[in-house]
């Protein structure tokens, strides 16, 4: 049996996962009942620590912990700086902040990194330390890869570097737009419609007109008997993904490969859309952060 050598923690917004590792990565135990970072009782984070790892470490005190994600915000326990771009593993492993606990733990929080500074600011905390586990996994060390979701990344890497990223805030507008705006209120759910996903994708890969334009398409084709009140979703989600996948395509080099980092409906919808925009993509899922984890420790000089 392997032995313990890292605890690693991927601490978000809403969720957080904590993972018992040995040097090779691989999981020897995990917990996942911890609260995301808004919904820590009392915002005692010790505790809320304390419940989640301290199990293990009273039985390995020595192990050394690293966290990512949301908990290093402005919103979460000890709020780090921004890395500016480029950014390689060496380059999270050297900027790790030291935190002692209020029990004595030491935890060395991952910062984010940042983009734009001189124009408009673009950040990400988390998804640096996933996005350095495929870039380790991959023999290139090179690649676009999509991560989609609420607030949807695309992001750069070269030679091992993270180059550069851009934030899309797809699943949010989608939300808004559905729940809290005329061009929902025609909406009834039903079940997923690929013709009218796949027309919403068609209609962005057209480029005619404007988004806020053809955004209210999602209304007037209904109006027109075109477009079934419980296809309303499917043919915005369409046109937004759409929308995102045209900018971020045109952000790239032509021919990069592209790799979906995600699992399920919403992975598959943004494949079908990139393949609507003559675009073949790979998909991978999602779960890499723990090993970025292991590579920032070892590059820390936390393991051998």
């Amino acid at each position: 049996m392997q032995a313990p050598a890292l605890i690693g923690l991927d601490w978000g917004t809403s969720s957080c996962r904590a993972w018992l590792m040995a040097a090779t990565g691989d999981v020897l135990a995990r917990n996942d009942t911890c609260p995301g970072i808004l919904a820590v009782p009392g915002g005692d984070f010790d505790a809320a620590f304390e419940a989640l790892v301290g199990p293990w470490l009273a039985v390995h005190p020595d192990l050394p912990v690293l966290a990512s994600g949301m908990i290093t915000s402005r919103n979460g326990w000890v709020e780090t700086p921004y890395l500016p771009l480029p950014v390689t593993v060496q380059d999270l492993a050297q900027s790790l902040t030291p935190h002692r606990t209020a029990q004595g733990r030491l935890i060395h929080f991952i910062t984010g990194i940042a983009t734009g500074l001189d124009r408009l600011p673009d950040v990400m905390r988390g998804e640096e330390t996933e996005l350095v586990g495929h870039i380790v996994g991959n023999a290139s060390g090179s690649g676009v890869f999509v991560m989609p979701g609420t607030h949807s990344k695309w992001a750069r890497a070269d030679d091992g570097a993270i180059q550069g990223f851009e934030t899309f805030m797809t699943g949010e507008f989608y939300a808004i737009l559905h729940q809290h705006s005329i061009l929902g209120r025609l909406a009834v759910d039903g079940a997923y419609s690929p013709e009218a996903f796949l027309s919403g994708v068609r209609a962005s890969a057209a480029q005619e007109g404007s988004l806020l334009s053809r955004a209210f398409s999602a209304r007037t084709l209904t109006l027109f008997n075109r477009l079934a009140a419980d296809q309303i979703g499917d043919y915005l989600s369409g046109i937004l993904i759409g929308e995102e996948i045209a900018a971020g395509l045109a952000a790239h080099p032509p021919g990069a490969q592209i790799t979906i980092i995600g699992r399920g409906d919403l992975a598959e919808r943004y494949r079908i859309a990139l393949h609507g925009h003559g675009c073949v993509a790979l998909s991978t899922p999602p779960g890499l952060a723990r090993r970025g984890h292991v590579e920032i420790a070892r590059q820390a000089g936390m393991l051998a």
